[in-house]
């Protein structure tokens, strides 16, 4: 794990930190900066290391000094010509070559780390360069080595891609796609078709005005016209000149959205769209040249899940992507609040914001779950370094097999707690900075809607969380018959004690002793296994009562699976940080801040299940709950002097922030941006 790393590197002392990261500059913040119980540069060391803020650094700096990236307050610019800009800003990004074949190969983290980085600047432009080179170029690198000269033109940009799954009528449910590619032994082509409108292309990042190339998803028949279930090839979509649509292709831009507008997503319609043998990306499955289907993969099950496979890695990104959205916007909204003052103990004194119960309640919880969320990110993403590596080397183990079930179990609900906890987040942070909040400079507004579509693209969240859920619910046949019970990265070990834990109670005996993130962390293990158990009963019983298979499972979700599978990411997110911030290795003058972030964490997120943990006889009287409260409401307070410190940690520089009410000194340079603005309209002064 890269953690074990960066506690070397927190070794370091003040004039090596002063390198690496300069001071702020003066301004407002400087008083909280001092009361702080920890120096920033350290903790940004120790978690990031120094290799990641040099890249960082480099990132941040070549787009600043480009003319490309500018920003211009006030500039509205149309639809057209910020997905013009847009464009020209990927290509612009291939050129700087931030990241060596080298440094990836001897810390992968860095890929994300960099994606990251181009996202705070602008998430339109880090979705098109990650869709093209991640997402489209890694599923066709994970098919056969035959596409190795293909890629080299992908990372040229000789050739645009793109990621066409989602159809108009059917998304989420993958298997209802209806796109047919139809294998013609006597020409050795695959016939891509669309059968009618409601199954077009639709939704596909880069497909609206740039893509040349899309990996297309469509139901495979052999030509003894036997359907062989989904399966995905390389079409290309327009030329690559002159960007108009290929013969039989209909291809175009879906038009204007809620956010995220520099990027073109874009529909597709095919008919009778001839591509070559060799185009199937063979993950799950081939053609011979007679017409035969073959596969490695003999389970229906596992072959659709070899298929959908890139799916997760889009799912772990859109992790680390809200994480980050939810970054920024504590960003702004804590500095804002520690620079705003408002009322106070006499008339002749006012007191920022963040002095304020209410204000610290609404804002610093969410700081908490930053931190667990951005550990918690990373870790799933080495989780997934190491899966993608067998992949690579077409390992068939038990333990390979495993780790793809529970990595896609991990991803199908941590998409939906960090996106949601983002969108939260980024509305509260809003509300919180007043009208200044509102105003589209400050960037709160465009945080809320480029951070919109995490909820729903790669699968919608509430549907995601049944398939975590399912994963969770296939466990109980080893619980019952007391078999081992074990997955390749823990998750599920601590199901290995369940009749055990369904004994448990609250036993806390004040504030104090729920200040720990072992409090939380223990009901929260309680909480799977009642969960589990309900939902195992009430499915059970839908059953018994006559119900299909499809209709018991569909009245189990609300109260019951989707609550497990919710509680059940919850748990594992604060088990890892737990784990991590525990350790004895870490640096004894971080080590209080951090478990303070913890500890609220948990009981913050475990408050909001409270009435489970009364319901299903965990907790009882009304100490248990009081002790939550009020344990919350402490270390709200005790993190307050350090909440600018732990913002300093992640904040990009006010570059890349892009936000007046955000920068880094506190001063609130709202009034200066306005003027810009007012000069840019028409017929002033």
């Amino acid at each position: 794990m890269a953690s074990t790393l960066n506690r070397k590197e927190a070794t370091g002392n003040q004039s090596s930190w002063d390198t690496l990261l300069p001071d702020f500059p003066k301004g407002p913040l400087c008083k909280y900066r001092k009361k702080a119980s920890f120096n920033w540069k350290e903790m940004a060391v120790f978690l990031d290391g120094k290799d990641t803020i040099q890249l960082k650094n480099r990132i941040f700096s070549a787009l600043e000094s480009d003319p490309l990236f500018a920003h211009h307050p006030g500039e509205d610019l149309c639809r057209e010509k910020y997905q013009e800009l847009t464009f020209l800003r990927c290509k612009r990004l291939f050129e700087y070559d931030f990241l060596t074949r080298q440094e990836i190969i001897e810390n992968p983290l860095k890929i994300l780390n960099m994606i990251i980085c181009i996202g705070m600047y602008d998430w339109s432009l880090c979705l098109q360069y990650s869709l093209h080179c991640g997402v489209f170029a890694g599923t066709i690198l994970s098919a056969s080595k035959r596409f190795a000269d293909f890629v080299k033109q992908v990372y040229s940009m000789e050739i645009f891609g793109c990621f066409a799954l989602t159809e108009l009528s059917h998304g989420t449910n993958t298997k209802g796609i209806r796109t047919t590619a139809t294998f013609d032994r006597s020409t050795q082509e695959f016939i891509i078709n669309t059968p009618d409108f409601e199954a077009a292309k639709f939704w596909v990042g880069n497909m609206g005005k740039h893509a040349t190339h899309a990996v297309v998803y469509a139901q495979l028949y052999t030509p003894d016209g036997q359907r062989q279930g989904l399966h995905s090839f390389i079409v290309q979509i327009r030329d690559t000149k002159t960007l108009l649509p290929m013969p039989g292709v209909m291809v175009g831009d879906v038009g204007k959205k809620l956010g995220q507008n520099g990027l073109d997503n874009g529909f597709a319609m095919f008919h009778n769209v001839r591509i070559p043998k060799e185009n199937i990306l063979n993950i799950a499955g081939d053609v011979t040249a007679e017409g035969k289907y073959s596969s490695s993969v003999k389970d229906v099950k596992e072959c659709f899940s070899a298929a959908l496979g890139p799916l997760s890695t889009g799912r772990i990104l859109i992790t680390a992507v809200s994480t980050t959205n939810l970054k920024l916007a504590l960003s702004i909204a804590i500095r804002f609040s520690a620079a705003r003052h408002q009322f106070g103990p006499t008339d002749d004194e006012e007191i920022p914001v963040l002095e304020y119960q209410t204000q610290q309640w609404r804002l610093l919880p969410y700081l908490a779950a930053a931190y667990a969320l951005d550990y918690f990110s990373k870790s799933l993403f080495e989780n997934f370094i190491e899966f993608y590596a067998g992949l690579l080397t077409k390992q068939r183990s038990q333990r390979q097999a495993d780790m793809g079930r529970e990595i896609h179990a991990l991803c199908a609900a941590s998409k939906p707690l960090s996106s949601w906890t983002a969108q939260q987040a980024a509305q509260e942070c809003r509300e919180a900075c007043g009208g200044h909040g509102y105003l589209a400079m400050n960037r709160l507004g465009e945080i809320r809607n480029d951070n919109d579509p995490n909820c729903t693209y790669e699968g919608d969240n509430n549907v995601l969380l049944q398939q975590t859920s399912n994963y969770l619910m296939s466990w109980m046949n080893c619980i019952r018959d007391k078999a081992p019970l074990e997955s390749p990265f823990g998750t599920i070990n601590v199901l290995q004690d369940y009749h055990h834990i369904l004994g448990w109670k609250f036993t806390a005996v004040s504030v104090e002793e729920c200040m720990d993130s072992s409090v939380p962390l223990a009901a929260y293990k309680w909480l799977v296994c009642y969960l589990l158990r309900e939902s195992d009963l009430k499915l059970s019983k839908e059953k018994q009562s006559g119900r299909s298979d499809f209709e018991a499972k569909n009245n189990c979700q609300v109260y019951y699976c989707r609550s497990l599978a919710i509680a059940f990411i919850e748990q594992t997110v604060l088990q890892r940080y737990h784990d991590y911030i525990h350790d004895p290795n870490i640096p004894s003058t971080l080590q209080p801040v951090l478990k303070n972030l913890s500890a609220l964490y948990g009981l913050w997120s475990l408050s909001k299940h409270l009435a489970v943990l009364y319901q299903g006889g965990y907790a009882s009287g009304e100490e248990a709950g009081r002790f939550i409260q009020n344990a919350i409401l402490e270390l709200c307070y005790r993190l307050k002097d350090d909440a600018v410190a732990l913002v300093d940690v992640f904040a990009p520089p006010d570059f890349i922030l892009n936000s007046p009410i955000g920068k880094a000194s506190g001063e609130l340079s709202i009034v200066p941006m306005v003027i810009k603005q007012y000069r840019r309209q028409p017929r002033c002064f």
